[in-house]
């Protein structure tokens, strides 16, 4: 069984995880200096959370807020060994819980263009692509994607989608 909760930014294996995923961008990129904009710290991630099963950390997660009804996700990370056995979209749906039950109507994200697997499962997801925004609009590897939750919530309950007021 997959355990999410939230963690403070700091904590052991929240460090590690996003140690993990830096290490693991390094490699892909070929650069420790992918970051476009400011770096997620403690006081700019307004939630963040660790997934496990049986008490190992498994994968990590977080929203920073940008304005009203907007949150970006950021460093969402799964270990490489727990990838396609749920971790990813359950951490996915609960960053999505916490951001609808903090009035968050459109999620954005920026992932990279040789992350072929996390474009896959964004779009899976339900995230559509988008022009890059914020500092993102100058990196040429970004790949920019949103997703709007009250019609995320509609579909996922069999009804059909509204607009909001």
């Amino acid at each position: 069984m997959i355990e999410i909760g939230q963690e403070d930014w700091d904590a052991p294996d929240a460090t590690a995880l996003r140690a993990a995923q830096r290490a693991e961008l390094d490699a892909r990129y070929g650069t420790g200096d992918h970051e476009a904009g400011e770096p997620p710290t403690a006081a700019s991630m307004s939630v963040f959370l660790v997934a496990r099963r049986a008490g190992v950390a498994l994968g990590c997660g977080g929203l920073r807020f940008l304005g009203p009804g907007e949150a970006e996700i950021k460093r969402m990370y799964v270990v490489p060994t727990s990838r396609g056995t749920g971790v990813s979209t359950a951490l996915l749906r609960a960053l999505e819980d916490h951001a609808t039950a903090r009035g968050i109507t459109r999620l954005v994200l920026e992932t990279g263009l040789r992350q072929p697997e996390a474009i896959r499962f964004y779009q899976r997801e339900g995230y559509e692509p988008i022009p890059a925004f914020g500092a993102y609009r100058e990196d040429p590897l970004a790949r920019c994607f949103s997703r709007l939750l009250h019609l995320a919530q509609h579909r996922e309950n069999g009804a059909d989608p509204v607009k909001p007021r």
